[in-house]
């Protein structure tokens, strides 16, 4: 048929519409975006929950800088809303559902207002532009709970990551559950060194508990405290992003800094020290409670972990799990949950969450 009455189906392709097009001139069947083949809004009308939208651009330097390195930003918006987006004659084509093309072509011209005043963008500033659009002003005050770490902002990049820094800073204790990538251990000791260098606590105390996660301790190299480091040195990379390496270790000689396995913990008593117990999931309840019941006077304690990520013996309760579930009602102790949504390490550490959050997929016979 004539393209100008042109035949659409849902081909229910990942929930993506794919549109065919008849060319009646050289009798082949196109199949492809509506943009890709051409279709305007006339005579995508019929679809009413389908809509376009159009962008005017400067020059073809600031196309290639919107895009990104071989369109990854591109490829980012697209995916994050499920929407076609094309460059044609000096203008960007947005198509797809109406909600999703409004929030595509916002997050477009927020951009393009970041490349006209920076002069580039990057991962960070698309990750913070979709959060924005598909948050709306629930990320509003994003800028009111920066961490000033070692002269420079870190800011959290998700409305999950903003709730999760001002429940350190409100209450005394504090327990973060999500995914790997959301954030737990990094902003943890952000918060820590800002609260550290602002004189509001003396002393940093990282944990980590050394759990066998499928590997034999007894097999590497070394005497104890040779074994037990690699199990402490995500805690210490994240603290050198912080603090100059001089200080770190001058402030560990003093016995202002500690990076320590949790059995180490037993016995204590910490009075004005911001404790931050890492890999939460892999403790069982009673260790769970004698960390907890470390904290002194003037202290904070952040409990960080993944429940999906446990390495205790099968048939052992998680004691971080344990410990949300009896301490929720208790006054003072907030509990934040992360999401994938709150994800902002590689692009692809959300499509690996979600794959194994689904489970395999069966095989086709």
């Amino acid at each position: 048929r004539d393209p100008q009455d042109v035949s659409r189906e849902q081909l229910a392709t990942n929930g993506r519409w794919v549109y065919a097009a008849w060319s009646k001139a050289d009798s082949i069947l196109r199949i492809g975006s509506p943009l890709s083949l051409g279709l305007g809004a006339r005579t995508l009308s019929c679809a009413c929950w389908m809509t376009e939208s159009t962008i005017s651009l400067v020059d073809t330097d600031r196309l290639l800088t919107l895009f990104g390195a071989r369109d990854q930003h591109l490829r980012r918006i697209r995916d994050a809303l499920s929407v076609d987006i094309v460059h044609r004659d000096g203008q960007i084509h947005v198509a797809g559902a109406q909600p999703a093309v409004r929030q595509a072509t916002e997050a477009l011209e927020r951009l393009k207002h970041l490349v006209e005043r920076r002069g580039e963008i990057g991962e960070q500033e698309v990750t913070e532009v979709l959060a924005y659009v598909i948050h709306g002003s629930e990320v509003h005050d994003l800028a009111s709970v920066t961490v000033q770490a070692n002269g420079r902002s870190i800011r959290p990049r998700t409305p999950g990551q903003a709730e999760y820094v001002r429940a350190m800073r409100q209450h005394d204790l504090t327990f973060a559950a999500g995914p790997s990538g959301t954030g737990k251990t990094y902003l943890a000791v952000a918060v820590a060194v800002e609260a550290f260098k602002a004189h509001e606590t003396r002393k940093i105390v990282l944990v980590r508990p050394a759990v066998e996660a499928g590997e034999r301790l007894g097999y590497l190299p070394g005497d104890l405290q040779a074994k037990i480091n690699p199990y402490l040195r995500p805690l210490l990379d994240a603290l050198y992003e912080m603090m100059d390496y001089d200080q770190v270790r001058q402030r560990m000689e003093q016995d202002l800094i500690e990076v320590i396995p949790l059995a180490y913990m037993r016995g204590r008593s910490l009075n004005d020290a911001f404790i931050i117990l890492d890999e939460a999931q892999n403790t069982t309840v009673s260790q769970m409670k004698m960390f907890l019941t470390r904290l002194g006077t003037g202290s904070k304690i952040v409990v960080a972990g993944d429940s999906t990520q446990v390495d205790l013996e099968p048939h052992t309760r998680s004691g971080l799990m344990d410990a949300m579930d009896r301490l929720k009602d208790i006054e003072g102790v907030c509990q934040v949950r992360l999401g994938k949504a709150d994800i902002v390490r590689h692009r692809l550490v959300h499509e690996i969450v979600r794959a194994y959050e689904e489970g395999p997929k069966k095989r086709r016979r």
